[in-house]
């Protein structure tokens, strides 16, 4: 362990030595198919890239011990890292709080073990966040959710549901969505310049909820106009505003993260089948699991038989005994008895 330790100190200080410009792709305004569509790629990967991958296909050898190498790497490789945590199903409230840093703009959990405990924990260093993912997660609840509106003012994608559990977590936000204005007492206004006299997402704009109901989308439609649920691709936006890739359902939020990482890197291979042994011909026919358990209660209960006959005459003469002493016509009976045989 102390060797692989090393080594992945090694590929982190080679890692935060180069220099990486993000290249951005330019959205497109064509229909979403074509925004997650497979194209061959005529350039060959980037060698952080590269080493990213070698690093993610050996991640649950290091999982345990990931906060140990977390400070040295850049901001960039943990995001890419915590992707393919997620990919793997190894992201957890621990690797969340290990590799978060306040530089990140996305934040994808969708479908992990994070729970309120690593999302509230990490939602006071996010004052940058932009767009989060918590759909398909059951471990958060509306609290987790109202600490990331609270913390994150910059927030203007949210992306929810999925399953049972966070259907109900999105619905039970509904309310922490709409703006409210706080109750304050000051002197003068000019005193209230300082002071937050309105809460709610106040900078949500897009909202991915692909199985929201009738009565949230209309309390939302109703109380948050500004806030535009479900945007669906168009040539010309949405009244004229451009609809960003990452509030498109189709798309995971953290593509862009591991667009230029080999996909083998999270494919997670079953375990190998075991073949069942030929059977023999003169092998004695197997007894089936039911009659297993009949026959193993009937051994235990034979041998256990001596045992309770025992405890039973032990009972019965304790009783008699108890009948002797307490009872006044058994114990003179008993004396008298005693009496005549020694006359």
């Amino acid at each position: 362990m102390e060797k692989g330790k090393s080594v992945v100190a090694e590929l982190a200080a080679s890692l935060s030595d180069i220099q990486v410009t993000p290249r951005r792709k330019p959205t497109s305004l064509l229909p979403a198919t074509s925004f997650y569509s497979p194209r061959k790629k005529a350039r060959p990967r980037k060698l952080v890239s590269l080493c990213t991958g070698v690093l993610g296909q050996h991640l649950e050898d290091i999982i345990s011990d990931i906060s140990e190498f977390t400070s040295l790497f850049p901001p960039h490789i943990k995001l890419a890292i915590m992707s393919i945590a997620r990919r793997r199903r190894l992201l957890n409230d621990e690797v969340l709080v290990s590799l978060a840093d306040s530089s990140w703009k996305i934040l994808d959990i969708s479908g992990s073990d994070v729970s309120d405990v690593g999302l509230t924990t990490v939602a006071h260093i996010f004052s940058n966040l932009w767009a989060i993912d918590i759909s398909r997660c059951e471990k958060i609840t509306a609290a987790a959710v109202s600490e990331i509106i609270c913390h994150c003012p910059s927030l203007e994608i949210l992306r929810c549901g999925g399953c049972p559990r966070s259907e109900f977590t999105a619905r039970a936000c509904v309310n922490l969505l709409k703006p409210k204005l706080n109750t304050l007492e000051e002197d003068s206004w000019e005193e209230l310049e300082a002071v937050d006299i309105g809460s709610g997402a106040e900078s949500l704009r897009w909202l991915v909820w692909p199985k929201i109901d009738d009565n949230s989308k209309e309390i939302l439609a109703a109380e948050c106009p500004r806030i535009i649920v479900n945007p669906q691709p168009s040539i010309f936006g949405h009244h004229g505003l451009k609809i960003p890739s990452e509030a498109f359902a189709n798309i995971p939020l953290d593509h862009s993260i591991v667009e230029d990482i080999d996909p083998k890197t999270w494919a997670v291979c079953a375990a190998p089948r075991r073949m069942a042994a030929p059977p023999q011909p003169n092998a004695p026919p197997e007894i089936p699991i039911a009659e297993r358990f009949r026959l193993a209660y009937v051994e235990r209960d034979a041998r256990l038989a001596p045992k309770r006959a025992r405890r039973e005459r032990q009972h019965r003469r304790r009783a008699e005994r108890d009948y002797l002493m307490n009872d006044i016509d058994a114990k003179s009976i008993a004396l008298a008895s005693k009496y005549l045989r020694k006359s």
